[in-house]
């Protein structure tokens, strides 16, 4: 199934315009690589246009956190606390850019692109009490 990512053929009326040329290879997409939080960290690894290759994390179980300090750590990912984008991926478990994740160190927020870098990355948002 391909991803049509070109302008569709709806007037802002609802009418249909009519098509001056059909699709081109340059404006298919991808589907949504939803992340989520497992047991090991799985990569996946794809050929995309021009050959090159793309990393896209399907599970994770750590990320790289960055503390006040500066210091980066790596510690084990515990839950999926809330993320602004979508309420049903916090359920779901789903790690994207902008969640906040539940870590040994405290609240970490997503700062990296976890479905198109091949990487968890965060920044420490709330240390743990204990």
């Amino acid at each position: 199934m391909s991803y049509y990512q070109g302008n569709d053929l709806r007037l802002v009326s609802g009418g249909l315009k009519s098509p001056h040329r059909g699709k081109r290879k340059y404006e298919l997409g991808g589907p949504f690589t939803a992340p989520t939080v497992g047991e090991q960290t799985l990569v996946r690894v794809e050929r995309v246009r021009g050959g090159r290759l793309k990393l896209r994390v399907v599970k994770a179980d750590h990320v790289n956190v960055v503390d006040p300090a500066g210091k980066v750590t790596k510690t084990k990912i515990l839950g999926v606390e809330r993320t602004p984008a979508n309420l049903e991926y916090a359920r779901r478990g789903i790690v994207i850019k902008g969640a906040i994740v539940k870590t040994q160190l405290g609240l970490v927020r997503i700062s990296s692109r976890p479905g198109r870098d091949g990487t968890v990355n965060g920044v420490l948002v709330e240390e743990s009490k204990s």
